[in-house]
């Protein structure tokens, strides 16, 4: 197998725990006769240091050409104090996630017996978890419109959502939880946000297609 790979280092921690993982995948390459070629692009802080722009073209252009984007960490405290900061290391992140369309931000929580020590939860309270948390990515409140007043004393950040944007990631939800336990949870505000009111009709109008069991909360 041959798979071409754009490598973010990003900002922070990012160059290091990517330096980690290409050696791992370099390890995974020799023990079963895979390739892996590697192109190395900007995004995030570094990129705003040595272009001006938090997600140059060339990255975007390396990210459609490649089968797999490893991806560091991104944002610095530099950004983070300026609230006056017109060119962010974030934006590069978002702007990212629209090019290439990555609506599902898929998070496996599951404990190892060997590490639960190490936290500081109660051991009978982590036993046997195993849950995948679907998140989107592309729309909401990130991406909605963004308002300060003249004098600067009130702002306001739209949240706006699509029933495709909801209808795709539950698609992906729903079908994850058919291979496991047929169960899926939405969590919402129904009770206060027309967004949320959305989202529970819409998933609650595809449950039935995946003959499982929807809780919302």
């Amino acid at each position: 197998m041959e798979k071409k790979i754009t490598v973010i280092n990003g900002d922070g921690i990012g160059p290091e725990v990517t330096a980690q993982s290409i050696k791992v995948l370099q390890a995974v390459a020799n023990t079963y006769g895979h390739h892996f070629s590697y192109d190395y692009a900007l995004m995030g802080a570094d990129a705003i240091d040595k272009t001006g722009s938090p997600l140059p073209k060339e990255t975007v252009d390396s990210c459609l050409q490649s089968d797999a984007i490893l991806f560091g960490a991104i944002g610095d405290p530099r950004f983070d104090n300026d609230p006056s900061a017109k060119v962010r290391p974030e934006q590069g992140l978002l702007q990212l996630r629209k090019e290439l369309q990555l609506f599902a931000n898929i998070r496996p929580v599951a404990t190892h017996a060997a590490l639960q020590h190490l936290s500081p939860l109660k051991n009978k309270l982590l036993e046997g978890v195993d849950f995948i948390i679907f998140r989107e990515l592309t729309g909401g409140i990130y991406f909605g419109k963004k308002e300060l007043s003249e004098d600067g004393d009130t702002a306001s950040d739209t949240c706006t959502y699509q029933r495709f944007e909801i209808e795709r990631v539950a698609q992906q939800a729903f079908h994850y939880a058919q291979k496991r336990r047929k169960k899926l949870t939405l969590v919402d505000k129904a009770n206060v946000l027309e967004s949320s009111r959305l989202w529970r009709k819409v998933v609650q109008a595809m449950a039935p297609i995946y003959h499982g069991r929807l809780y919302v909360c």
